[in-house]
This record gives structure tokens, C-alpha cells and sequence, in this order.
């Protein structure tokens, strides 16, 4: 599917045009101007998976916070714009070939970091609680206790569950049945499982942090069948060379002084990772001898 299939940005001509109506000389910032304009970014098509690669402070993160807020997308978190943000939304157009869907979102790495800290604080929560029932299942399984009324009937109930069950089996009833307990990539893979519905329009920003490459892997095979079988478009901005070899992804290369699109091969990072195993490349023959020798 691709509902979004075209944005604009305002060109460097038209962007000073704007600075240079100002009358207040003050800003220390023209931020969104003058970023992407600095590399003569001026438009994307758009594919079921669009990617914006490049390094920290190349634009791919603005630009992809221009496209969120341009098309009213949902955030989880606030994002800070400045000044000049609307200024610089008025200036840029788009073109979709649908209506965006509703469940369409913005993921940011601090939304999935968010995410992973509500976990931890349930899971230190469930840890106190999973003590403090330890305790309780003593109390009741042998301690003494004698129904004087009804109001005693609620600790009867715990007082005879306590005795038909192991102490594993007490706890394990008592506590809440949803609870998750999770390696931080295991919980980060979880929420862009969550988050992420068929049919829908969804901007990621850097989603390979908190992922180990074995996580990012499963990330990668989780979006290329997202967008093949369940109808879902992405545009993503990262430098991960496990994201940037999906199928059939459209690359934006961001770190040349005019963007550019690329093969994932192509691009200066992912060079940099296969210079550096080639290198090493004997290593790895003989690691692999270690390995069959072993077994």
C-alpha cells in the first residue's frame, strides 16, 4: 500500500525569502529552515518503504518530524517545535493516493524507551508484591484462624486457597495474570509488534535503538511482511545496516552534500561494516574450524 506518495520541502531560495522578511534578527535558531535546504532536499516519492539514512545532525530526523506534523500524525510523546515550525509546515505539500488511516502514528526511540520504563517499574512493582505474598501464604496456610462473621469470609477464602496450594501456586494466582518480563530488546520488539496494525501509515525514527542485531533482525522481517502481506507503508530514518537492507526499500542518503537515492550497499556506513569483516575475515575461517572441531 502506499497512501503517502509525495512531499515537498521549501527550496533554499524560498527559505530565505521568508528569513530575510523577518524583522527580528534575534533568533540564535531558524530551525526546520535552512537543514534540509542545506543539502538541496527538496522532495521524496514515496515506497511501501521509504528510508531516510544518514548521521547524527544530517536532517533525517527533522525531516521526518516535518512529515508527522504536516499530516497530523499521532505521537505518543510531545514533540518540541520552535519558533518557525508552522512557518516552515505552511511551505511544504504533499500528495496521497488515499485517505491516511486513523491507526497511521509516529514511533520515536523515546517512545519505545518510555515503553520499556513503565515495564521495569510494573515488573519492580510485581517483585514487591510477589514478597509480600510469599508471607502471606505462611500466615495463612499455618497460621491460626477462627471465622467469627461475614466480614471474615474474604480471609477464609485466602486461608483455605493457601492450604490447597504450593507456595508457587498461591503467588502465582494472587498475582496479576498479564504481567511481562522481558530483556530490554525483547520488550522494545514488543511495542512496534503492538503499535503497529495492518492498513496503516507509520514514520519510525531510529527503531534499531534498544535492539541488539540479532532484535533488529526480527525487526526487519517484521516490517518487510508488514508492509508485503498487511498493507502497511513506512518511512524510516536510521543508519542501521539491518533496516537498510529490507526488500525493496527506497534509501535517501542524506550524508551526501546533495541528497541522493542509493542501494543499501552503496552507503557510506554499511561500507564501513564490510571493509571491517573482510578485514577480519581469516578470523572468522578460523573461529568456524574451532567450531567443527568441537562438535
Amino acid at each position: 500500500m502506499i497512501c503517502l506518495s509525495h512531499f515537498e520541502f521549501p527550496d533554499a531560495e524560498r527559505e530565505y525569502d521568508f528569513i530575510f522578511r523577518q524583522k527580528r534578527t534575534c533568533y540564535d535558531s531558524w530551525y526546520p529552515f535552512q537543514i534540509l535546504s542545506g543539502h538541496q532536499f527538496r522532495m521524496i516519492d514515496f515506497e511501501p518503504v521509504t528510508i531516510l539514512y544518514g548521521g547524527n545532525g544530517s536532517g533525517k530526523t527533522t525531516a521526518l518530524n516535518v512529515i508527522a506534523e504536516k499530516l497530523g500524525l499521532k505521537r505518543a510523546s510531545l514533540y518540541n517545535r520552535t519558533s518557525f515550525f508552522e512557518d516552515y509546515l505552511e511551505m511544504c505539500e504533499y500528495r496521497l493516493s488515499g485517505p491516511v488511516p486513523e491507526k497511521s502514528a509516529v514511533i520515536t526511540s523515546d517512545d519505545v524507551f518510555d515503553f520499556m520504563l513503565n515495564l521495569r517499574t510494573i515488573n519492580a512493582g510485581i517483585d514487591r508484591r510477589r514478597e509480600e505474598l510469599f508471607e502471606d501464604y505462611l500466615d495463612n496456610k499455618y497460621g491460626h484462624f477462627q471465622m467469627r462473621s461475614l466480614d471474615d469470609y474474604e480471609q477464609l477464602k485466602k486461608v483455605n486457597t493457601a492450604r490447597r496450594s504450593s507456595q508457587s501456586g498461591y503467588v502465582r494466582k494472587n498475582l496479576v495474570n498479564n504481567v511481562r518480563e522481558h530483556s530490554n530488546g525483547e520488550s522494545a520488539l514488543l511495542y512496534f509488534e503492538e503499535k503497529i496494525e495492518e492498513n496503516g501509515l507509520y514514520l519510525l525514527d531510529e527503531p534499531e535503538n534498544s535492539l541488539s542485531p540479532e532484535k533488529q533482525l526480527e525487526l526487519q522481517k517484521f516490517l518487510e511482511d508488514s508492509a508485503r502481506f498487511f498493507g502497511c507503508q513506512f518511512v524510516i530514518a536510521t543508519h542501521s545496516p539491518f533496516l537498510l537492507s529490507m526488500r525493496g526499500a527506497k534509501i535517501y542518503d542524506l550524508d551526501e552534500e546533495i541528497v541522493d537515492v542509493k542501494k543499501w550497499s552503496e552507503l557510506a556506513n554499511v561500507r564501513v561494516y564490510y571493509d571491517f569483516f573482510r578485514k577480519h575475515e581469516n578470523d572468522f575461517a578460523d573461529s568456524n574450524s574451532d567450531w567443527r572441531e568441537q562438535i
